[in-house]
């Protein structure tokens, strides 16, 4: 398959052209900076000059391509339901590029938050918010003729070069002198390793049915207090509980998310697609090195 991927050089999209190059497939990378381009062509891949803003872009990408696997985001926490509308047109553009065809679409969506006080479940609806509005989107072009797929990624995708949730842990550490977590820490993060969420992108492409809610879900549930553990124990400071309203005095914004528990299933996208977890969990890749490196933590989400 010819497959256009947004994202392409970001930090799942570089995990996930690879996975794709690997299975015979020819990858086209959208790529909005010299630097993206450079590293896309260096991975195998051909280039498509663009951007989230320039739909036309999109909608020529989207128009060669056998597939599209729509990753990027615009990570602004502090315009987010502005990233959310960018996000929402282009998928809306990717899919009237793909409308009547039966070709897939896959986008990536989020778990945190999906069904407080339970388990969350590849058959939960999306809430009626944040990225919960790409969700309805796809469902709709799904009835289009368009094999739409949607890949529920955990708080931390985790692996070299992450550049997320758990380095903001680390750096917020080093600042502060301590590891923080939240009230007893019992509350759990759902998680999984890039190169595993890249090979379900993958098999969401070739195999899943349009309307498919997938989960990438390797470890169901980390309780936080073990993640500030690791953390604490790599970086030779105190690990200490806060109250809830302390925390974002030490974790900033990331002390809201941190305090919530989501543990989330796979077991239906396990079974749907064959897909198996192969690489460390959390907590083993976390106590690996490369997140302890000089300079490792310092980019935050």
């Amino acid at each position: 398959m010819r497959v256009f991927v947004t994202g392409a050089s970001g930090f799942i999209g570089s995990a996930v052209v690879p996975e794709l190059l690997g299975a015979g497939h020819q990858v086209v990378g959208l790529a909005r900076s010299e630097a993206s381009a450079r590293a896309l062509e260096a991975a195998g891949a051909e280039v498509h000059r663009g951007s989230l803003d320039d739909l036309d872009s999109l909608r020529a990408g989207a128009a060669k391509a056998d597939g599209v696997i729509h990753l990027a985001f615009i990570h602004d926490f502090s315009r987010f339901e502005a990233s959310i509308r960018a996000d929402t047109r282009a998928i809306e553009v990717l899919g009237a590029a793909l409308e009547g065809s039966q070709r897939p679409l896959v986008i990536a969506s989020g778990l945190l938050g999906l069904s407080p006080g339970r388990t969350a479940v590849e058959t939960d609806p999306a809430s009626k918010s944040g990225r919960g509005v790409s969700e309805e989107t796809m469902l709709a072009l799904a009835t289009r003729g368009v094999r739409t797929a949607i890949v529920r990624l955990p708080p931390s995708v985790h692996g070299r070069d992450d550049h997320g949730f758990v380095p903001h842990l680390i750096a917020s550490a080093r600042q502060k002198g301590v590891a923080v977590y939240v009230g007893q820490g019992a509350n759990r993060w759902p998680a999984v390793h890039r190169l595993d969420a890249a090979r379900l992108f993958r098999l969401a492409l070739e195999r899943a049915p349009a309307g498919t809610r997938l989960h990438a879900v390797a470890d169901e549930g980390v309780p936080t207090r073990e993640i500030a553990s690791v953390i604490g124990r790599r970086l030779g400071v105190p690990v200490v509980s806060k109250a809830p309203g302390e925390a974002g005095d030490y974790l900033g914004f990331l002390g809201t998310f941190f305090a919530l528990d989501a543990p989330a299933s796979g077991a239906l996208t396990r079974e749907q697609l064959g897909w198996r977890p192969v690489e460390p969990g959390l907590l083993a890749d976390l106590d690996s090195d490369h997140y302890f490196a000089t300079g490792a933590g310092a980019q935050t989400p």
